[in-house]
C-alpha cells in the first residue's frame, strides 16, 4: 500500500512588533514616523508623561502635525489629575497593539520610559496592595528631612529601581519603597516572578545610541527650546487648573518651571537644571535599556539618514 502524501503545513508567522529604544533626544520620534510611513505602521507611545493631556511643551510629544501623519496611541489618554500606573499603561498598550495588528498594520512602540516598556513586554508582578498609612509616613519623612531623602533610602533598599527613577518623582519612589517595606522583597525581585509576558508577536528591538557629546548637545538645545517656546507659561496654566502637587508637574522641565513660578529659581537656573536633569536621565535610560535582550544597537540618532535607512532595511527583512 502506498502511504498517503501529507502536505507540509504552511507556517504562519506571528505579527511583527517593532520596539524603538533609546535615551531622550536620540531621535526616536523621527525614526518612528519614517518606519510607520514606510511599513504601514502605527505608533504606540511609551512615555509616562505623554499620556497626559494638556502637557505639550515639556513632554516633547510628537507635534499635532506629526500625529496627523501617522496614527498614535497612548498619547493624551489621561487628564493631569488622573492616575496612570505602569500596570494601566501595560494593559491599555496591549489593547492598542491588538487593534493595530487586527487592522493588518505594524505596531511600533517608541519611548523612553523603561518601567512602562517592561510592563508592556514582560508583564506585571503581583505587588502588595497600597498602604495609605505607609505612604503618608514616607511623604512626611521626605518633608521632614528634605528633597531626595526617599530616593536615597530606595538606593539602599533597591538600587536597580532607584537608578530608573528621578529623585523628585515621589509617587514612583514611594511605590518602590512600599514593596520591600511591606513584603521584604524589592520591586526588582518581585518583577522576576509571576509576570505575564507579552506573547503572539515577533519582537524586533532597535536601540539608538548617539555619541554622548552629540546626545548631550541635543538634550541641552531641546531643554532651552522648551523654555523659549513657553514652558513656564504652560506650567502656570496647569498650576492654576490642577495645583503644584499635580503628579505630572513633578517631572523634568515642569518641576523647574514650577520653581520659577514660586520664585525659587531664575529662568536661566531652571534651564540649566533641566538640561542637567535630562542628561542624568539619559544615563539612567542607557543603563536600563542595556539590559533589554536581543537589541540591535545603532550608533547614531534616529534622524540620521544612514541610521534610518539601515533600520528600515532591517525591519523590512523581518516582514
Amino acid at each position: 500500500m502506498v502511504a498517503p502524501v501529507v502536505a507540509n503545513p504552511i507556517q504562519v508567522l506571528e505579527p511583527l512588533l517593532i520596539v524603538l529604544l533609546g535615551p531622550t533626544a536620540s531621535g526616536k520620534t523621527a525614526l518612528s514616523l519614517q518606519l510607520a510611513e514606510k511599513l504601514s505602521g502605527e505608533i504606540v507611545s511609551c512615555d509616562s508623561v505623554a499620556v497626559f493631556r494638556e502637557l505639550e511643551i515639556g513632554t516633547a510629544k510628537p507635534s499635532r502635525a506629526e500625529r496627523q501623519r501617522v496614527p498614535h496611541h497612548q498619547i493624551d489618554v489621561r487628564n493631569p489629575d488622573e492616575p496612570c500606573t505602569a500596570g494601566d499603561y501595560g494593559r491599555e498598550a496591549r489593547e492598542s497593539l491588538a487593534g493595530i495588528t487586527g487592522r493588518g498594520r505594524v505596531p511600533i512602540v517608541t519611548g523612553g520610559t523603561g518601567l512602562y516598556l517592561r510592563a508592556l513586554l514582560d508583564g506585571l508582578f503581583a505587588g502588595p496592595a497600597r498602604s495609605d498609612a505607609l505612604r503618608e509616613r514616607l511623604r512626611a519623612k521626605e518633608m521632614r528631612h528634605g528633597s531626595g531623602t526617599l530616593h536615597r533610602l530606595l538606593s539602599r533598599l533597591d538600587s536597580d529601581s532607584a537608578a530608573q527613577m528621578h529623585a523628585n518623582d515621589l509617587p514612583k519612589i514611594i511605590r518602590a519603597l512600599e514593596v520591600p517595606l511591606l513584603t521584604r522583597r524589592t520591586m526588582t525581585e518581585a518583577w522576576k516572578d509571576g509576570r505575564d509576558p507579552l506573547t503572539g508577536y515577533r519582537i524586533l528591538r532597535i536601540g539608538l545610541e548617539p555619541p554622548r557629546p552629540l546626545l548631550y548637545d541635543r538634550i541641552n538645545r531641546r531643554a532651552a527650546a522648551m523654555f523659549d517656546d513657553g514652558l513656564v507659561e504652560e506650567t502656570q496654566m496647569l498650576v492654576e487648573r490642577y495645583g503644584y502637587d499635580c503628579r505630572p508637574l513633578q517631572s523634568l522641565g515642569y518641576a523647574q518651571a514650577a520653581a520659577v513660578l514660586r520664585g525659587e529659581l531664575t529662568r536661566d537656573q531652571a534651564v540649566t537644571s533641566t538640561q542637567q536633569g535630562h542628561r542624568n536621565y539619559a544615563k539612567r535610560q542607557f543603563t536600563w535599556f542595556r539590559r533589554e535582550p536581543e537589541v540591535h544597537w545603532f550608533k547614531g540618532s534616529g534622524d540620521d539618514r544612514e541610521i534610518a535607512a539601515a533600520v528600515l532595511h532591517l525591519a523590512q527583512s523581518q516582514l
